[in-house]
């Protein structure tokens, strides 16, 4: 009760009510949002294949991290910030929304991967750097990161058709 009280105050504030009722708002957030959504899966795609041994296998892990991670973060902020307004616009519709839900928690499993993977394999990474061998460690983290964000694509793709049906 209390949480559904939250959905309905940040529906009614005036930036949910301000992107809900303007024409314009809500697609403009919702493109740039797609748009930061495919850069942060675009840049951690490339580093799971590198990790794979399917693409890059002539650079160094370390290089291609240090190359693509500034655009990870910044697009993941982005797409952060956009989807905190979305989601504001229309919070009781979301937070009822199965594939919402499985959405958010496949973006959870995907930051524990990724936590996991550098608080463990990564730190041995000066020994397989330049490696076409990656560890299995690093293999394993990758399969599941490319898993979960590509859940995370087809759920939040299901969000758009499904947004009113549930809630």
């Amino acid at each position: 009760m209390i949480l559904q009280s939250l959905w309905q105050s940040l529906e009614a504030s005036s930036v949910g009510v301000y992107i809900a009722e303007l024409s314009w708002a809500f697609p403009t957030i919702e493109s740039i949002h797609v748009i930061a959504l495919v850069t942060v899966i675009g840049t951690i795609a490339v580093m799971d294949l590198r990790l794979l041994g399917a693409a890059s296998r002539d650079t160094a892990v370390t290089l291609m991290s240090r190359d693509t991670l500034p655009f990870t973060w910044g697009a993941f902020v982005l797409a952060a910030i956009t989807g905190s307004l979305l989601f504001v616009s229309k919070a009781t519709s979301y937070a009822h929304n199965p594939y919402f839900i499985a959405k958010m928690i496949c973006m959870a499993f995907a930051g524990i991967n990724m936590a996991i993977f550098h608080s463990s394999t990564w730190k041995t990474v000066t020994q397989w750097d330049s490696d076409c061998a990656i560890p299995l460690g690093g293999k394993i983290a990758a399969s599941l990161s490319l898993f979960f964000w590509v859940l995370v694509v087809f759920f939040g793709r299901a969000i758009g058709f499904t947004l009113g049906i549930y809630g």
